[in-house]
């Protein structure tokens, strides 16, 4: 448990823990409306549960030990839990997200060397610029005072930054309107149908996704496009960047990956890829909002190292207050709120107290990031935004396995550094020239689809700070 500044901290919009087990027919009502809102006391409580849901036995795991276990000493036991793959499949097929075994092997084997540290950092100039080029479209709304709906903007801005770095502004879609297609496509196809809960064979129809299936189309068909596109310029020989899409292009072959998993990834990457980053940034500039004097120790560091004239680059290790007010969103939101696991062969963990916990093959595990990160057993005032944990002088009070914004073990997430690098230049940029206020009383409401969504947008009203048109 950590102890944190004395003063009184904000308590983030969530759902309240149920006090009362709901029944079968409401379990399948929340499921779909909001999964969020399932969660009893117990899970924000206990470390180890074990229940019966839908006539299969499930543990939630929560302790920091049983996690390391099924994320990391035991990873190669576990396999992706059977209502997950329905849900997420019909969407991702075999990208990086959702292939298993040799076929997901042999796809992170492959991108590795596009997202190591080494490489992510020199996306920083890139990422600098398109930020840049956004923060430009909001001098007409702070000169009014004008109110945006940040969450929309932050789909685009790292839409328009991942566009430029992994694909070298060759995908075929602009970035006008992509923020509603996002919401389309994982409103609809991202979210739990009672089809779901019962195991149904995947060529069962879901009728609570047939109005995706227009938004799917559209984001396979600009996958199609933009593939089809490098590939000519590819073979008259014409130069084209060394970039993720030319790296993935290469690929194809026996030996290699086949043209649906090329499709697959690229797919993942452009209709989820950004998704999570951005969530999590418009989540911060909220919380933000609703703690002034953190977000002037942060404006107060931003300046002072864009100040020194400080290379892009550096800006994540420079900045730990921009940092950690995205890592402590991270926490209060994690973009992907649950992590579903099925062990293949019997298993078992034994905690620090002796008990024993048996894992039966073709049981379900849930590590969830969401009841994880707001657990009382583990975090002081869970329900409260306090960035202060995250500085540099506080960050070894938190266990490894207690916070789990990109995972763990083999399959922790492959964008980890790009993500946390993107969001501290994105607010950085923005932060320096502006300041984003409550517009209303209304708080957003965070609902589970794929990813930890506000369900009606997040509005906030724009105000100038620096006058100063670029930082590069």
């Amino acid at each position: 448990m950590q102890e944190e500044s004395s003063s009184e901290p904000f308590e983030a919009p969530a759902p309240i823990p149920r006090t009362v087990p709901p029944s079968r027919l409401e379990i399948i009502r929340v499921l779909f409306r909001n999964p969020l809102e399932l969660w009893g006391e117990p899970s924000y409580t206990l470390p180890v549960i074990q229940i019966s849901f839908f006539g299969q036995k499930t543990t939630i795991a929560n302790h920091p030990g049983l996690i390391k276990h099924v994320l990391v000493d035991n990873a190669s036991n576990y396999g992706m839990q059977t209502i997950r793959q329905l849900v997420l499949r019909p969407i991702l097929r075999d990208g990086l997200l959702t292939a298993e075994g040799d076929t997901w092997r042999r796809s992170r084997k492959a991108m590795a060397p596009v997202f190591t540290p080494r490489h992510a950092r020199g996306f920083a100039s890139q990422m600098l610029r398109k930020s840049e080029e956004f923060s430009a479209r909001y001098e007409k709304a702070a000169a009014s005072g004008a109110t945006v709906n940040i969450a929309t903007d932050m789909t685009e801005l790292t839409y328009e930054i991942l566009a430029e770095t992994l694909f070298s502004g060759g995908i075929t879609t602009g970035t006008e309107g992509f923020a509603d297609k996002v919401d389309q496509l994982l409103h609809s196809m991202g979210r739990i149908d009672p089809m779901d809960l019962l195991q149904a064979p995947s060529w069962v129809p879901r009728f609570t996704r047939l109005r995706g299936r227009r938004s799917l189309a559209l984001f396979r068909g600009i996958v199609a496009e933009t593939m089809a596109a490098r590939k000519a310029k590819m073979a008259t020989g014409e130069a084209v960047p060394d970039d993720f899409l030319t790296l993935l292009l290469n690929l194809e072959g026996d030996d290699g990956l086949s043209r649906d998993e090329i499709e697959d990834n690229i797919l993942t990457f452009i209709g989820a890829g950004h998704e999570t980053t951005a969530r999590a940034l418009a989540w911060t500039f909220y919380c933000l909002a609703e703690t002034p004097a953190f977000r002037a120790k942060m404006e107060e560091e931003i300046d002072s190292v864009i100040g020194t004239g400080a290379e892009p680059v550096e800006w994540l290790e420079r900045m730990p207050h921009v940092r950690a007010a995205f890592e402590e969103a991270l926490r209060l939101y994690p973009p992907a709120p649950s992590i579903n696991r099925m062990p293949l062969k019997d298993d078992r963990w034994t905690d620090e107290n002796g008990r024993v916990f048996e894992l039966a093959a073709g049981t379900s595990v849930l590590i969830m990031p969401w009841t994880l990160h707001r657990h009382k057993l583990y975090w002081d005032r869970p329900r409260h935004f306090i960035p202060e944990r995250f500085l540099p002088e506080n960050r070894d009070r938190i266990h490894r396995f207690q916070y789990l914004p990109f995972g763990a073990g083999p399959r922790i997430c492959i964008g980890a550094t790009f993500a946390l690098q993107e969001a501290v230049i994105a607010l950085a940029v923005l932060m320096h020239r502006y300041r984003f206020d409550l517009a209303g009383d209304q708080k957003p409401w965070p609902v589970q689809r794929l990813t930890t969504q506000p369900v009606n947008g997040i509005d906030l009203k724009v105000s100038a700070r620096k006058a100063s048109p670029s930082v590069s």
